[in-house]
Order: C-alpha cells, then structure tokens, then sequence
C-alpha cells in the first residue's frame, strides 16, 4: 500500500513542480520586462490633470516629502528647446512648521544616452517672480495673465543639458499651488529645492542621486538654504556643489537702510514681498500695522499680480522705499523673522558665489559679507566678482565659471 500511494503522489509532485516553475519563469520574465522599462525611463507615473487644475492638489497628499505625485509633458517656454523631453510635475514636501504640502515644477532630461549612474542632476531656484500663483515659473504660457520673466535663465539651462545634466525646476511653495507663498523663507525655499530631486528620480529612474544646485537672487537664498538642509532632508541623495548668483542677504540690515532711499523705486516692491513673506511665519505680525496706508493700497495687489507690474511706477514703484513703513510701526515681531532670512548656512559640500560688481538689487558689499560669514561657517566658498555687471547680468557672465565648477564636482559624463 505505501509502495503505491508513493507512485501515486510522484506525478502529482512532477506536475506541482512544473507549475512551480512556470510561475518562476512568469515572475522572471515580468520582473525583466519591468527593469527594462525602468531602464528606458518608463517608470509607472499617475498623469496630471490638463490645464491650471494640474495645480490642485490631491485631498490626501503623500506623508513622505520628495514623493511624486503626478506629472504631465510640458509646453510652450517651460519646455526647454535642449532637454530630451521637459515634464511638469506635482510632488510632495513639508512647510517649515510641518504640514503636508504639493509643490509644481518640472523636470527637464538631456538627449542621448544616459551614463553610468544616471544623468547628474542640477536643481535650479529662481529668481523672484512674485507671491501670486500666476508666478510660478512652470505656469508660464498656461496662463495669460503669467509673465514671470523667468526665460532669461533658459540660455544657461540649455547649456546645462547640453553638457550632460538633468535640470529640475522648483515653482517653491505656493507659487502656482494653493496657500500662501513664504518669500525668502529659507526652510521653505530649501526643502522644495531639494525634494523634487527625489521626486525626479520616480519620474525617471535614469536620474543619478548626485546633484548639484544653484540659484539666482531668491534663489540664490534658496541654493544656500538648500545646501545647508541637505544632509538632513535628504541624507540619501549625494549633494556635491552649490553655485548662488547674487544670493539675497543680510535682509535686517537692509530693512535699516530704508529711510535713506527716498526716491522712487521697484526696491518698494521687493520689500513688500519680504513682509509679506515674514507674516507667513509669525501671527503676530500684522502687515496692515507694519505698512504705510500708501502700500497698503497696492498691497491686495501682491496675489494677483508678479513683481514686474508691482514695480512699475503707477504701482508699488512710484514709492520710495522710505515710505515703506508705517510711522512709529512696532517691528519687534517681524525684525527676529528678518534675521532668520540670512543664509549663513553650514554644508559639506563647496560653494560657488558669483556676484556683479554694479548690482543694484543685491548689493556687493552685503554679499562680500556673507562670504566671509560663510568662510567663518567653515564652508569651502569662492567668491568671483564681474566688473560693470548688473543683477541679472551675473547669470550670463559667471556661466561659464559655473559650468567649470559644475564639471570639476561632478562630471556629467562619468
């Protein structure tokens, strides 16, 4: 009897064993199939909504920062004419007191072959646009209304891809997305600077964790903030450079240099963002106390508008930045919340900081001062200088500097 139940099992067990190992093959093949498409760049990503609602986010945004949450082809000036294909994206991040947010931006990919390791990457902070949604940089062209003026930069992007880097653009926190945009504040800034670099790499699994970053103006703030956060933020990607264009500074200073500007200027619009932006992160500053009734006029204006109207001379540029102020105003809320803007950051990573020598917005001696803060930091930091170079100017004549930075930290192509 067991000589025969033992013969009759034996087929049973030949034909468990050959299901056995036509599931085997099954899971291999399709775990083949799906590395192969990871490889090609088809990683599995939820499609974003068409038009502005592309912008909305989801009721239940992902609880781990640097999560993508959804991604659509980009157009008109986003799209960048070097980038193998340029998508918007939506992801994940945190604000500075915790709370979940989704910030936009997009994610542009060389042409050709990606090396060993993935494409470099190099996460771009810009310059300051305005607070309103219309002036996120990625909303350019899907909005009427939005001229951010941010194309200027597009000639040094091109060139980024075209030497071998992945270039990641942050719109920051709400700029483009709902909620209020936390102008010049730093761990705000930073941390969307830093998460779409991880939220770039589930869009396209052919980008590299090495990365470098860089920035003009506000986003030269942000880079240095950003740096400063990295190792913290995101302990599993691999910072290995910072380059800040004229990176904005010492705004407390600056805030005691007002009573002597006594001419109009578009400086009047810059410092209403700034206590615009500090009243973000302080209940107790309350900006209708804070700003004269002749800003306050314009003031609504900072959520409908960018920066290029508000500092026209029928707006917030035809007031001296002496007006600023109301008279006798109680700064004792919103001046710690300047102090805190300044990006004296520690990181272990070099730092490159290019400055115009005829800057008028962010002006040289603040910067030299911050280099030294830097320098006093133990950061490793070089300082260069360009003669008859205004603020917007450095981006062009320091590209080169940058880009040889760049390749000396971290080589595209290897």
């Amino acid at each position: 009897m067991q000589a025969h139940a033992t013969s009759l099992r034996a087929p049973r067990l030949i034909v468990l064993a050959v299901v056995c190992l036509a599931a085997l093959f099954v899971f291999v093949a399709s775990t083949q199939q799906a590395e192969a498409k990871a490889k090609k760049g088809h990683a599995t990503v939820t499609k974003g909504p068409k038009g502005l609602k592309f912008y909305k986010s989801p009721k239940s945004i992902p609880s781990r920062h640097g999560t993508l949450i959804w991604a659509r082809k980009a157009s008109g000036p986003v799209k960048l004419s070097g980038a193998k294909y340029t998508q918007l994206v939506l992801y994940s991040s945190r604000t500075p007191q915790g709370a979940k947010d989704a910030i936009s931006g997009s994610v542009s990919v060389p042409r050709g072959k990606p090396p060993k390791g993935g494409w470099p990457v190099i996460t771009w902070a810009h310059g300051t646009t305005g607070v309103a949604d219309i002036c996120a940089p990625s909303r350019d062209g899907l909005d009427p209304s939005a001229n951010t003026g941010e194309t200027y930069i597009n000639g040094d992007l091109n060139a980024w891809l075209q030497a071998g880097y992945a270039v990641l653009r942050t719109d920051y926190e709400g700029l483009g997305t709902p909620g209020k945009h936390p102008y010049l504040i730093g761990t705000s800034e930073g941390r969307s600077v830093l998460d779409i670099v991880a939220a770039a790499r589930q869009l396209d699994p052919n980008i590299s964790k090495r990365y470098l970053i860089s920035g003009h103006s506000q986003g030269g703030h942000a880079a240095l903030f950003a740096a400063g956060l990295a190792g913290s933020w995101q302990p599993k990607l691999k910072l290995r450079g910072t380059v800040a264009f004229a990176p904005a500074s010492h705004i407390l200073d600056q805030a005691s240099l007002l009573p002597s500007l006594t001419s109009p200027s578009s400086l009047t619009a810059l410092a209403t963002l700034i206590v615009d932006g500090a009243s973000t992160q302080s209940s107790a500053i309350n900006v209708n106390a804070v700003l004269s009734d002749q800003v306050l006029q314009f003031y609504p204006l900072l959520q409908s508008q960018c920066l290029g109207r508000l500092g026209q001379s029928d707006e917030l540029g035809g007031i001296p930045p002496s007006n600023l102020e109301r008279s006798g105003a109680d700064l004792s809320a919103l001046n710690p919340v300047l102090a805190a803007m300044n990006p004296a950051v520690k990181t272990a990573a070099p730092i490159l900081i290019p400055q115009g020598e005829s800057d008028t917005t962010v002006f040289p001696f603040l910067t030299a001062k911050l280099k030294d803060e830097l320098i006093g930091l133990g950061n490793q930091v070089t300082y260069k200088t360009y003669p008859g170079i205004d603020h917007v100017g450095v981006v062009t004549a320091g590209e080169a500097d940058a880009l040889a930075f760049f390749e000396q930290l971290l080589p595209p192509k290897k």
